[in-house]
């Protein structure tokens, strides 16, 4: 499995990098994670609730000022080759990459909200894993606005952050995103799943302290394109179906009020909902499960939501399949609780609960087991719930 680093680490890497390159010290360091989601699936841009964590893998920024007028940011990547020039008051350049273009969508938006960057000077570095559907771009998004704050030297606050990065993406990088991922990476506690509810941005922090649990993270390496298009026709079919019922959005259905118009709703769009409105209900029951440190039942609830999404959603793949099957199949008594895909689907990654004593076992008989089957090698790491945003230094 790969090793956790300690954001202390990271932080001490990203300042060396910072002084390599412009050969002094930076003034500010920032932090934002990655995050997982334990349940609740393509439900917030329904308004409804999910319970992700942040995870100890981040994106981590050093930055001070640069020569220069107006509101610019040259930066570098470790992950990405060479450094780009962000001039905010320019229209967008032909040639800026993608990555660039996550940043620059959040500086315009900080800018609209009275943050101006001014001349800036930056080094990322990172290690959510890219594509993997632990939302990197979110990390990256909250990272640059937390960036910002230190910067100007005054705070917009976690909620707002991460609304004003959900519009940086939804505007800007032209990906109609729901709220969850830049809450998470904003407002996760270290220690703790956040159950959020999507509409109302009310957070309840659930404990997630036991030491004899453990959140094993498996990456398919496998991200096909169609996770990019099948969003937003999945996101139509759900504005459909509620216009249909005559509801808001999904999270006012119920399963009563849906089989009553099933004969006047297309299949597909029955199916869509039928996975939003029970996925909503999982959510719930799985905050009471973990409460009342009832495991068994929160298996249940992760397998229950992974057949929701394989069967009714359709965004599960082989390869998720594979895991989460193999998972199952191990069961309690190998020390697997529960399993299930995480994030858009298509790819990207898994999330196991195990119990700690046995997480090496189990995580040597999914690689194994996908590995010879599908002669791909997953990447595999261990997490406990992180801490979110937060400027480290400066």
């Amino acid at each position: 499995m790969l090793p956790a680093v300690p954001l202390e680490q990271m932080i001490a890497t990203v300042k060396q990098q910072y002084s390599d390159r412009y050969q002094q010290p930076p003034t500010w360091v920032v932090s934002a994670p990655g995050r997982v989601n334990l349940i609740g699936e393509h439900t917030d841009y329904n308004d409804g609730f999910v319970m992700p964590m942040a995870i100890e893998r981040y994106v981590v920024i050093a930055a001070g000022p640069a020569e220069g007028t107006g509101n610019t940011l040259r930066v570098s990547s470790d992950a990405m080759e060479g450094e780009i020039t962000i001039d905010v008051d320019q229209p967008v350049p032909d040639d800026l990459p993608q990555w660039g273009i996550y940043v620059r969508g959040v500086l315009v938006e900080m800018l609209e909200a009275g943050f101006p960057c001014g001349a800036l000077q930056a080094t990322i570095h990172a290690n959510v894993p890219l594509g993997g559907g632990l939302s990197s771009s979110a990390a990256l998004e909250v990272a640059t606005a937390t960036m910002v704050e230190a910067a100007v030297g005054k705070s917009l606050g976690g909620p707002e952050v991460a609304k004003l990065c959900q519009r940086a993406e939804n505007i800007h990088v032209g990906m109609p995103c729901g709220i969850m991922d830049q809450f998470s990476s904003a407002v996760c506690e270290a220690d703790h799943l956040m159950q959020l509810d999507c509409r109302s941005l009310a957070t309840k922090q659930v404990p997630f302290t036991n030491p004899d649990i453990t959140v094993l993270i498996i990456n398919t390496n496998v991200k096909r394109e169609l996770a990019s298009s099948a969003y937003p026709i999945r996101r139509g079919q759900c504005e459909t179906a509620a216009k249909q019922l005559g509801v808001k959005a999904l999270r006012d259905a119920t399963m009563p009020m849906l089989d009553k118009m099933a004969a006047q709703i297309e299949e597909v769009v029955y199916r869509r909902a039928r996975h939003v409105i029970t996925e909503n209900r999982r959510v719930e029951d799985m905050a009471t499960a973990l409460e009342t440190n009832n495991w068994a039942l929160a298996g249940e609830l992760m397998y229950a939501s992974h057949d929701s999404l394989r069967d009714d959603y359709e965004v599960s793949c082989d390869e998720l399949n594979l895991l989460v099957d193999t998972a199952h199949q191990i069961g309690t008594n190998g020390g697997v609780i529960g399993s299930r895909l995480t994030g858009a689907g298509f790819g990207g990654c898994t999330v196991t609960l195990v119990e700690t004593e046995a997480v090496e076992d189990v995580a040597k008989r999914l690689k194994q087991t996908y590995q010879t089957t599908l002669n791909i090698e997953p990447t595999l790491f261990t997490t406990r719930p992180g801490k979110g945003a937060h400027i480290a230094e400066g």
